[in-house]
């Protein structure tokens, strides 16, 4: 009763307190882009004409690249009136029209001549990529284990330090695990023949673009009960 009472445990039980710690660093599984396609015109039907013309020529080649893109969608879509800086009245200058698409990619290989290619498009813009890992990723369980093995380490080497050996497992409270994962092997062999096959079809040459590994975070506390250490 006085162990399970008393926080610190007792002298026929003393607890002992640790942090264990993980820190991966692996590729990423994922990279995100931006691409935002736009328009300009006089009136209204020109610029909205043009606006569904480019952004269909960008989903298209987006969908070109099969499994390369795993994820696409569209976001935010405008079309908005310029007005005249002089004049009276609300004279309408231009029409600016907007719409912005999400990708996701697994496949880097293909990932250098997409963008090229998509920033070759008119009025066309990329941003990206942003580098991921995924949310079930493999690489956060294993710094979860990782900081628990190290917490039991820690545990270990200050029992010793006492000439005495742990007894039991108190308590195992999670910090949170966070970011990265392992290497995506996927199809790579695929989306290099598919990469260089749609090189023919633009004279813009592919970026190089190397993935940034990813840091995964893990931190957990563990407390333990310890035979009585002789002093």
């Amino acid at each position: 009763m006085a162990t399970d009472s008393a926080p610190y445990g007792t002298p026929d039980a003393p607890r002992l307190a640790v942090r264990g710690e993980a820190h991966l660093e692996v590729d990423p599984e994922i990279a995100r882009i931006s691409v935002t396609v736009a328009s300009r015109g006089k009136d209204r039907r020109t610029a909205l004409d043009d606006l569904t013309r480019r952004n269909a020529d960008a989903l298209d080649l987006l969908k070109s690249y099969g499994d390369a893109v795993e994820h696409l969608e569209t976001g935010s879509f405008s079309v908005t009136p310029e007005l005249k800086e002089h004049g009276r009245g609300e004279r309408v200058h231009a029409y600016h029209g907007r719409v912005h698409i999400t990708a996701e990619l697994t496949d880097f290989t293909a990932l250098g001549e997409l963008t090229t290619r998509l920033a070759d498009l008119d009025l066309t813009g990329v941003d990206g990529p942003w580098w991921a890992l995924r949310r079930d990723s493999p690489a956060y369980r294993e710094a979860r284990q990782q900081a628990v093995r190290d917490a039991v380490q820690r545990a270990k080497e200050y029992a010793e330090a006492l000439g005495t050996s742990l007894a039991s497992l108190v308590e195992l409270a999670d910090l949170g695990a966070e970011d990265p994962e392992p290497r995506f092997v996927g199809k790579a062999s695929r989306a290099r023949s598919m990469a260089y096959e749609a090189a023919a079809d633009t004279s813009a040459a592919p970026l190089d673009l190397e993935p940034q590994r990813q840091h995964v975070h893990a931190q957990v506390n563990a407390r333990f009960t310890m035979a009585p250490p002789t002093l």
